[in-house]
């Protein structure tokens, strides 16, 4: 005959485990949520201008209006020179200046093009070179205020010793309508929150000597030549 004791189900230690996965699938959900929250205070909802003139000024392709805005920063005198980060390699000054007719004259003599950065990374290391060979200790960032967040953790990383002014680029359609009621806007959201975690997550490692993700330029020839027909996405 069996005694009670006998009893080999673990009805204690099952639920104690069922218990635990849910409350740590519930901690990371609340943990997340918070930080998308943190991220979201961030934004900027409008364009505001620079509080202070810099050295230089750069700016990162992939967003409407970027370039325009950056170009009127530069006639405004809020920095000696631009420069125009992540252009794709076909793209020529002349190709800008045709979109930008009112600001072709700065076009020749401000105006620098970076067609090696690949990413956001990327355009802070070119940025961080740029910067140093014109000796430049001040930038203004002008980029969209989705990207912002993530833009000053790879510039600050890359160059601590620089002042980082922000100008965020505001989109029409960012103006127009609450993110919240439009679903494209929310994924962008939520897939530039990822992006802003993991570039946090690395720069982190990095100052203990851990890089997990080399740049672009540091991986194979045939793995580089795979360029998107179009600037970058930042």
């Amino acid at each position: 005959m069996t005694s009670p004791t006998d009893d080999p189900s673990p009805k204690l230690p099952r639920g104690w485990l069922r218990a635990t996965v849910v409350s740590t699938v519930a901690f990371v959900f609340v943990g997340a949520a918070a930080g998308f929250v943190a991220f979201l205070s961030q934004l900027r909802g409008a364009e505001i201008a620079p509080d202070r003139k810099a050295d230089g000024i750069v700016v990162l392709t992939g967003g409407s209006s970027r370039v325009s805005d950056a170009m009127e920063l530069l006639a405004a005198g809020y920095g000696k020179r631009l420069l125009i980060s992540g252009v794709h390699p076909t793209s020529t000054a002349s190709d800008i200046s045709r979109t930008l007719p009112e600001n072709q004259s700065f076009m020749t003599c401000c105006v620098d093009l970076d067609r090696t950065a690949l990413t956001t990374r990327g355009n802070a290391e070119e940025a961080r070179r740029w910067a140093v060979g014109r000796g430049f200790k001040s930038l203004i960032v002008v980029t969209s205020n989705y990207h912002m967040p993530r833009a000053l953790v790879e510039f600050s990383h890359a160059m601590p010793e620089t002042t980082l002014v922000p100008f965020a680029v505001v989109g029409d359609k960012w103006r127009e309508e609450p993110w919240w009621t439009s679903a494209s806007t929310l994924r962008l959201l939520l897939f530039e929150y990822v992006k802003y975690i993991a570039a946090e997550l690395r720069v982190r490692l990095e100052d203990f000597g851990i890089d997990l993700s080399p740049e672009v330029s540091e991986q194979p020839a045939g793995l580089q030549s795979r360029r998107p027909a179009t600037a970058q996405a930042n």
